[in-house]
C-alpha cells in the first residue's frame, strides 16, 4: 500500500528543525530502508521496531533530516577526522600493499565532510515520539487507501460469484446435456468396434462422465468467494491470505476450462479468470 506522512521533532512548530519522512508502496513483504544523519546510528533498531508494530507488508523507507538553515556555510573539513585516517594508512603502509588514498575515496569517508552549522540533535526520547506521530500518519493515510481499495476488491469478487452462476446455468452443465454428450461419445467410442466387456464400458462411461462434471469446482468456486468476503469483514493484515485465495479462486477457473467442451461454458470460465486476476492485482496493494 502506497502512503505519506511526515512530523516535526519537538511539536507541531518543529522548533528543534528535525524532521522525520516516511513513506511506503506496494510489496510481497516488509522491506525498510531507515536512513539517519551520521551519530544517530544507534536509533535504527528502535525505528524498524516501532515500524514493524504498525506496518507488516510493503516497501517502507524512513528517513530523519535537518533542513539546512539559511545562511549555512555548506560543507566543512573535519580535519581531525581526515589526520586520523591518514595517520592509520601511514601506519598500515608496511604491512598491507595498496594504493595510496585517494582524495575522492578520503572525502567520501564518514565524519571527514560535515555540514556547517549543524543544529545538535534532540533528545532521543523526543525524536522517537516523533517518529511514532509520523507512523502513525502513515497508518492513516494507508487505511484510507484500504477503504477506497475495498470497493474495488467487492466489485472483482461480485463479478467472480455472477460468473460462477451463470456457470451452473450453462446448458453445458444440466444434466440432460450431459447424458446426451455421453450417449454421443459413447456411440462414437463403439462405432465399428467390437462389444467392449461391461467393466470396460463401466470405466469409459465413469471418466466421461467425471470429466463433463463441474459441480465441485463450482462448489469451491462458492467457497473461496465466501472465504474473501469473510477476510475483508474482518479488517487487519488480510493481503496475503487474499493472495492465496486468488491462487485457490485461479486453480478451480483451470480446471473448470479444462473440463469444457462447450464454447460458452470455455467462455464463462476465460471470463472468471480474468476477474480473479483483476482480484489478485489488487490484493498485492493492500497490506
Amino acid at each position: 500500500m502506497t502512503g505519506y506522512a511526515s512530523a516535526p521533532v519537538g511539536g507541531p512548530a518543529g522548533a528543534t528543525g528535525w524532521q522525520w519522512e516516511v513513506r511506503s508502496v506496494n510489496g510481497r513483504g516488509l522491506d525498510v530502508r531507515c536512513r539517519l544523519p551520521a551519530g544517530l546510528d544507534r536509533l535504527e533498531v528502535a525505528a524498524r521496531a516501532a515500524l514493524s508494530k504498525r506496518i507488516t507488508r510493503g516497501n517502507v523507507s524512513i528517513t530523519l533530516a535537518q533542513p539546512q538553515r539559511e545562511g549555512s556555510s555548506g560543507l566543512r573539513l573535519n580535519r581531525a577526522a581526515l589526520d586520523s585516517v591518514l595517520s592509520i594508512a601511514r601506519q598500515l603502509q608496511g604491512e598491507v600493499e595498496a594504493a595510496a588514498p585517494r582524495l575522492d575515496g578520503l572525502l567520501a569517508l564518514r565524519g571527514v565532510l560535515e555540514t556547517g552549522d549543524e543544529t545538535p540533535p534532540p533528545d532521543d526520547k523526543l525524536i522517537l515520539g516523533a517518529l511514532d506521530d509520523a507512523l502513525g500518519g502513515l497508518s492513516r493515510a494507508r487505511a484510507e487507501e484500504g477503504r477506497q481499495l475495498e470497493a474495488t476488491l467487492l466489485a472483482h469478487l461480485e463479478e467472480i460469484e455472477r460468473l460462477t452462476v451463470q456457470a451452473a446455468a450453462s446448458a453445458a452443465t444440466q444434466p440432460a446435456s450431459i447424458k446426451a454428450r455421453l450417449e454421443a461419445q459413447l456411440a462414437e467410442l463403439l462405432a465399428g468396434s467390437p462389444a467392449l466387456p461391461p467393466e470396460r464400458l463401466a470405466q469409459e462411461a465413469a471418466m466421461l462422465a467425471a470429466r463433463a462434471d463441474i459441480r465441485e469446482e463450482l462448489d469451491r468456486l462458492k467457497a473461496h468467494g465466501q472465504a474473501a468476503r469473510s477476510l475483508l469483514n474482518e479488517g487487519g493484515a488480510v493481503g496475503r491470505k487474499l493472495d492465496f485465495l486468488s491462487q485457490e479462486f485461479n486453480r478451480e477457473a483451470n480446471t473448470l476450462c479444462s473440463k469444457s467442451t462447450d464454447t460458452g461454458l470455455t467462455s464463462i470460465g476465460l471470463a472468471l479468470k480474468t476477474a480473479i486476476d483483476r482480484l489478485r492485482e489488487q490484493a498485492a496493494n493492500i497490506e
